[in-house]
């Protein structure tokens, strides 16, 4: 059933559009306030939204705007009984789906909802195989490495694949753990059912609990409706808990009965959940050392750490590099549509040279860059923006300024470019430690994982 969320002021419009809508088959929450609104967003998650210019407490073009700020695809139907083509135009430049005036013409608005639903629908469908595209490109079916320790790796791997053993996988940043995790689940009894991933690092620390194992209607102020976490959503299947080092106190002891019993309850909730799932967890963090300076639960440790799993940095598997950079560069040809045939003796030495702080992540922006940048059909040493084994992405800032305009790129993709180099420099400069770069770029860890994840650094 399709959903529509009503912001307006006037009782009486809302009472007739939760009728209007209702019997015409749609879910209707109503809200009288810009603030009620936004409020509702996350939890009853609207198909379309109708939405009064005139609201007590603001603006609706600037709602509007504001949804669309924080990221939310949803189309947006406006209304108001003070029409005037000036506003009309307005809200249609400013991507509004339809304009409505009061009175409102119900068969009109009815017409307007469903096709807000079905452009949501085809957005999420395009939004879907967009995303099926880019985990094609941005996954491997094979953990690749022909390193002797990689080569153990893959030995334990398809030992405890089909088990249902808890597995903590520990690395630094960038050296492929969730590739690993992605492997023992592909490779499982349970690989045709979900896989579910959560980076704790970047959950709010007020809503873990609550995207971990849901919440009930009511459990907390903006709670209206029940919502299932990520363990009910991994049923029957894996779930698999990044840098699972950042859980609070009180998630790791909820996660530690999930481990014990296999059950837990909904934040607010009296009825426990069973579930039934394999968890597999990973950190660049020494637990260990967390335990000792009690911010992890020992007993919760030891539950998780039953299999151990480390992976080496890159700098310690050099034999690794070759065919992880064949494997990347063939894959980003094909992502950009570029004839790239082999990577050049030189430029392959440069890349065998470097100590990779960042790992295999770091050889992956620096293959992406390269096959980018590449004006033939083999990939040379300017490519990579590296300079006697060191990573200069300025090196050469005029020159480089000046090929992007060059390509006559719009200024904003120039601007993205400039602040994606900053933000790589700084990593490279701390080793890949996100909070070191974080503190020197003055962004919270959490901004800065946003940042990263837009420009695919992760």
């Amino acid at each position: 059933m399709a959903r529509v969320l009503v912001i307006d002021d006037e009782e009486g419009v809302c009472e007739l559009l939760r009728d209007v809508l209702e019997s015409a088959g749609y879910e209707v929450y109503v809200t009288y306030t810009a603030a009620e609104g936004m409020e509702a967003l996350d939890n009853f998650n609207p198909d379309t939204i109708l939405l009064d210019i005139k609201l007590p407490d603001d603006d609706g073009i600037k709602v509007m705007e504001r949804i669309k700020d924080i990221g939310v695809s949803v189309p947006v139907i406006l209304m108001t009984a003070f029409g005037t083509t000036e506003i009309a135009i307005q809200a249609m430049k400013e991507g509004a789906h339809d304009y409505l005036n009061k009175p409102l013409n119900l068969d009109e608005l009815i017409l307007s909802v469903q096709k807000a639903v079905r452009m949501k629908n085809l957005v999420s469908e395009v939004a879907t195989l967009r995303e099926k595209l880019e985990d094609d490109l941005n996954q491997s079916d094979n953990f690749i490495g022909e390193s002797r320790i990689m080569q153990e790796i893959s030995k334990t791997i398809g030992r405890i694949s089909d088990s249902d053993i808890t597995v903590l996988i520990q690395g630094e940043s960038g050296t492929g753990k969730e590739v690993v995790a992605q492997s023992i689940h592909k490779n499982s009894k349970r690989s045709h059912c979900p896989y579910i991933k959560i980076n704790c690092a970047t959950i709010p620390e007020n809503l873990m609990e609550s995207e971990l194992f849901g919440h009930e209607k009511g459990a907390f102020t903006g709670a209206i409706t029940q919502k299932l976490g990520k363990f009910e959503l991994a049923h029957s299947g894996t779930i698999f808990l990044d840098e699972i080092g950042e859980l609070t106190h009180q998630a790791q002891t909820k996660l530690l009965r999930v481990l014990q019993e296999r059950e837990f309850e909904r934040v607010g909730g009296i009825n426990s959940i069973k579930v039934d799932i394999r968890i597999l967890a990973a950190t660049n963090k020494e637990l260990q050392k967390l335990v000792e300076e009690g911010k992890f639960r020992e007993d919760l440790f030891y539950r998780l750490n039953v299999v151990n799993i480390k992976l080496p940095p890159l700098k310690e598997r050099k034999e690794d590099i070759t065919p992880l950079a064949n494997y990347f560069i063939n894959r980003f040809a094909l992502k950009h549509a570029k004839r790239i045939t082999s990577i050049s003796k030189e430029a392959l030495k440069l890349m065998l040279n470097y100590s990779w702080p960042g790992n295999v992540r770091e050889l992956k922006n620096t293959c992406e860059q390269a096959v980018v940048m590449a004006r033939g059909a083999v990939i040379l040493p300017d490519d990579l923006g590296i300079f006697d084994g060191n990573p200069q992405p300025f090196q050469n800032s005029d020159s480089e300024l000046n090929l992007t305009l060059r390509l006559k790129r719009p200024l904003k993709d120039i601007l993205a470019e400039v602040e994606k180099q900053v933000i790589v420099k700084t990593l490279r400069d701390h080793n890949w430690n996100r909070q070191d770069s974080a503190n020197t770029l003055g962004l919270n860890r959490r901004s800065l994982y946003a940042k990263m994840k837009e420009y695919d650094l992760l």
